[in-house]
């Protein structure tokens, strides 16, 4: 079985082709937020093709990085990229290469893949936190993804944790994504996350709002683990050391509930691995 998948972000792009599970190839490239859908699009069926002249693909799983309507298959929006509104790319793809396809928020195909093949292998419930360009989350329990009444659940990056913080891409103040994701940290402070993150008293001051958002995950869910992925979490113990230690500050003695935060396994492969498993869903649709 010859599975395509597909990690749309708001910084990069990612496919992987999968002959069962083992990744037989794979590319990323940068996004073009200026040339939008049409140009992202293109891209990836573009490559898709040139893969097809090669392997015959079966079948494909997408994970896209922003609100999708998973029962209708249907992206409801990209605060990053415009264009994307109510589009339904499933459809689109299988219209270009005739393979059947189905598509996820990034956050809840990370967690699958995170669930599966990384971090939350042997644990019966796992929140996946996507720290980048945005923050996501995705909840996985007993290898099913919990997406609430309306596909909108685990949208832990538009919690308040400034009431009166400043405005957010959402239009709310004071959001986890507004304070904590990469896209806001780089125009507020004029550097990228990697580099802030070396600095000890930024990374302390950091992780406070961070440790807001996860204790918030952990008093409402109280999942067996939580994983940390995409790129600010490969800052690694610079990231998780002070993060671990303001969480045991936040969250007091009253509360047995577990502080289990860790790093995603897969780096930058968890929604390629997701879309992976996502797929196994497409003969059930």
């Amino acid at each position: 079985m010859l599975t395509l998948a597909i990690d749309i972000g708001g910084t990069k792009y990612a496919m992987a082709l999968f002959d069962d599970q083992t990744m037989v190839c794979r590319e990323s490239h940068q996004t073009d937020r200026v040339r939008g859908r049409d140009w992202m699009v293109a891209q990836v069926v573009a490559i898709a093709r040139q893969w097809q002249t090669q392997w015959p693909i079966d079948r494909c799983g997408i994970g896209f990085g922003g609100p999708v309507h998973f029962a209708e298959q249907r992206v409801a929006l990209s605060t990053h990229v415009g264009g994307w509104r109510d589009f339904h790319l499933p459809t689109w793809i299988q219209e270009q290469l005739d393979v059947p396809a189905i598509m996820d928020n990034d956050a809840n195909v990370g967690a699958l893949g995170e669930a599966f093949y990384g971090s939350g292998r042997g644990y019966p419930s796992l929140f996946y936190m996507t720290l980048s360009t945005g923050i996501g989350g995705g909840f996985c329990v007993n290898g099913e993804i919990w997406r609430g009444a309306d596909s909108y659940a685990g949208e832990i990056g538009h919690i308040c944790i400034q009431p009166d913080g400043p405005e957010c891409g959402c239009g709310a103040r004071g959001c986890l994504e507004r304070l904590c994701s990469g896209l806001w940290l780089q125009r507020d402070h004029g550097k990228p996350a990697s580099e802030l993150l070396q600095d000890p008293e930024f990374a302390s001051r950091y992780v406070v709002d961070l440790a807001r958002g996860v204790k918030t995950c952990i008093m409402l869910l109280n999942p067996s683990r939580i994983v940390i992925g995409g790129g600010i979490s490969k800052a690694g113990d610079a990231l998780f050391v002070p993060l671990r230690e303001e969480l045991h500050r936040q969250i007091t003695d009253w509360s047995s509930a577990r502080i289990d935060v860790a790093q995603a396994e897969l780096g930058d492969d968890s929604v390629l691995y997701g879309a992976l498993r996502l797929a196994d869903e497409v003969d059930k649709r």
